[in-house]
Formats: structure tokens, C-alpha cells, sequence
């Protein structure tokens, strides 16, 4: 299933995260791809908000992998910008074990690592329109997804 929603501010990305928020599970697994400055991290620290994370959240460009802890179901923020230019044959730094966890992995930039993103994803690209507006185009092909789906068209 493929959808696009809006966002016209900050508050209308923030809601989107909401939404997304209410679906979530173990083992999920959300793509975020789209230009810089599209509003990936900021998407990032709305979901992680919503789910409980107490932390600052921030673009783990650098360290690649940022964990965050809470009572029910950690967060595990990957960005992959920096791995663009390195084969995914070659890449052993243990995100498989991340990405099939036991918490909630949102992937910055999964562009560059398809090798590691599961079919059963919800992938999100981001296209900044101007003015703090954005166009979301959600795709999966999970029936898990398919209520946040429905809920999310609706937006």
C-alpha cells in the first residue's frame, strides 16, 4: 500500500509522528529517507517522544547508531549517510542484530544499506516542498500497517 500525506509546519509533521506512534511494535522497522534537511530527525524526535524516550534525540550521523532506553520498547536511531560509499557486502558493524530487535529501528538514509532493510518495513521519503512543507509517501507492504494506513489517508 502506498500513501502520501502533507505536512504544511512543524505541528503537521509532529502529528504525522503521532499517528505513527500509536501502531507501534517490537520489531518494527521504519525507513526515512529523503533529502537533507527534509525533516528526517525531525520526524525521529517527534516518534521518539511519542513512544516515551526522555532523551534529547539527535542525528546520530556520526556515530551511525544511537540507542534510547525506555520502559517498554527501546529506540534505535540508525543513519546511514556516512555508509553511502561502503559495499553492504563488507558492512559487519552488527545493525542486522538492531534492525531484527527486540525495539523500534528508524533508519536515516536506508538508501545507502538496502541489503539490511527487511520487506516488511514501513518506508517513509520525505520531499520538502518549501516553506517548512513537506509530502510524505508511506509504502508498505506489511498488514500491520495497514490500519496506521488507513488512518494516515485520512490526514
Amino acid at each position: 500500500m502506498k500513501i502520501k500525506v502533507y505536512s504544511n509546519n512543524l505541528e503537521d509533521t509532529k502529528e504525522i509522528a503521532h499517528i505513527i506512534s500509536k501502531y507501534v511494535f517490537k520489531g518494527m522497522v521504519i525507513t526515512l529517507n529523503g533529502d537533507l534537511g527534509a525533516g528526517k530527525t525531525t520526524f525521529t524526535k517527534a516518534f521518539g517522544k511519542e513512544i516515551g524516550i526522555k532523551e534529547e534525540i539527535n542525528s546520530p550521523t556520526f556515530n551511525i547508531l544511537k540507542c534510547y532506553m525506555n520502559n517498554n520498547i527501546p529506540l534505535y536511531h540508525i543513519d546511514a549517510y556516512r555508509l553511502e560509499d561502503v559495499n553492504p557486502d563488507n558492512l559487519n558493524i552488527g545493525l542486522e542484530e538492531v534492525i531484527e530487535g527486540d525495539g523500534v529501528c528508524l533508519i536515516e538514509w536506508s538508501i545507502y544499506i538496502p541489503n539490511f532493510i527487511p520487506s516488511n518495513s514501513l518506508n517513509i521519503e520525505i520531499k520538502d516542498l518549501g516553506d517548512l512543507k513537506r509530502e510524505f509517501n508511506i509504502e508498505s507492504n506489511n498488514p500491520k500497517f495497514n490500519d496506521l494506513m488507513k488512518e494516515l489517508e485520512g490526514k
